[in-house]
Order: structure tokens, then sequence, then C-alpha cells
């Protein structure tokens, strides 16, 4: 998606801060919206692509304002609200007034439960026979394109030249994936770009970029 969400590449955001013994949540809150995530991806009404896309469709003032796990909350409430499992009026009432109508809930998921499906589903591998566009060593071009919806394409490689590196096999392909038009099982390869070519001529000349690309991603240099 074009948008402050791919960040690749983009300066003037500050030092990145890194923290001694930096604790896993910083607070409890977060620990909840992380196993929240979690059930919710074992019932099935989400996928990791759809998960990306919801969050990249938030406000881009809020998304750069918000920490990391309170898009994580953002981006589940849309969830939770689009597959009409919650409502608007429902979040924005403080939980003490809240009336929770036990009629019509499903049976609540066990942990153990939870984290199965999670082990289920977690590989995006494909076991299915799909011809290779590329094989390594080809010389490709990362295709100029602007999808209106989510992708795993970096617009900083994007009309840029690489060569293949390897081929990882055939893996879900998360455009369509993303919006449940289909898994479109294809290659996923490791391109390697120089980073010359992607950052020009002041950048170091024996450095290398590696980008995972779908064949869609690609084409003949």
């Amino acid at each position: 998606m074009d948008g402050i969400h791919d960040m690749g590449g983009m300066d003037g955001f500050g030092p990145i801060p890194i923290e001694q013994d930096e604790p896993v949540f910083h607070a409890p809150w977060e620990g909840r919206v992380w196993a929240l995530n979690s059930a919710l991806g074992a019932l099935g009404k989400w996928n990791i692509d759809a998960g990306r896309y919801t969050m990249e469709q938030l406000d881009p003032a809020l998304y750069l304002q918000s920490i990391y796990y309170q898009r994580w909350l953002y981006r589940t409430e849309n969830i939770l609200i689009a597959h009409d499992m919650v409502t608007r009026a429902e979040l924005d009432t403080p939980p003490e007034q809240r009336k929770v109508e036990k009629q019509g809930q499903g049976q609540a998921l066990s942990v153990e439960e939870i984290f199965a499906r999670q082990r289920q589903a977690r590989s995006a591998r494909v076991d299915m026979a799909v011809e290779a566009q590329f094989k390594a060593g080809d010389k490709v071009r990362a295709r100029n394109i602007h999808p209106k919806g989510h992708t795993r394409l970096p617009r900083y490689v994007r009309g840029k030249a690489g060569v293949i590196d390897r081929d990882h096999g055939v893996f879900i392909f998360p455009d369509t994936n993303a919006v449940f038009a289909g898994k479109k099982p294809q290659h996923l390869y490791s391109v390697q770009f120089s980073a010359r070519e992607i950052w020009g001529p002041d950048a170091a000349a024996a450095d290398k970029v590696y980008v995972d690309m779908w064949d869609d991603y690609l084409e003949v240099s």
C-alpha cells in the first residue's frame, strides 16, 4: 500500500531507541492485546495479510502517534467490527456499563486450543506444483506498480534491477489473501539488489539488499 505505513527507506523520524533489558510487554494491557489478537486469529476470522491490510487503513496521523500495541488494538477493534463480532457502540461503552448478552455466544476456546489452531495455520507455504517464472541468477526488475490494496512490494525497490538469489518455494500471495480474494499461490524469491541501485552512487559499493518477492512483483530486466 502506498502510504505512511510503508516506511522502508524513509528518514526524518529520529533515532530508534534501544532499551537495555527491554521487557516483552511494557504494560499489562499490551500482553492482553497480544492475547486477544492471538485468539482472534485462531477463530479464523482473518489472516496475517488481512491483519496487516487493516492496520494500513488506520489514519496516518493516528498511526504515527500510536505505539506498537496501540496499533494492534485499533486493528483488532476494526476487525471485530467488520466481522459483526462487536459494535462500535459496545467498544465505546465503559466496561462497567456494558450489558453482555450470553445468548448466541460461541463456546470459549481454551489456551491450548488457540495455540493448536495457530500451529496448524502458521505457515504460508503451499504444497502445490506451480511453475516458477524465474530461477537463481536471473536478472529481474521489481515492477513499478502502485496497488490500492495491500502489498509486500516496498516502494524503495519498485523499478529497481536485481538478481534472483534463491527460490524459497511456493507461498500464498499476500495481495489477494489480504482481501480474501484467494491464496493465488506462486513462487517467492530472495532478490539481491546493490545498495547503489537503490540508494544511488553515494551508497557503499559492496553493500547488498535482499528482498523477498513473489512472481507477480517481478519482470525480466
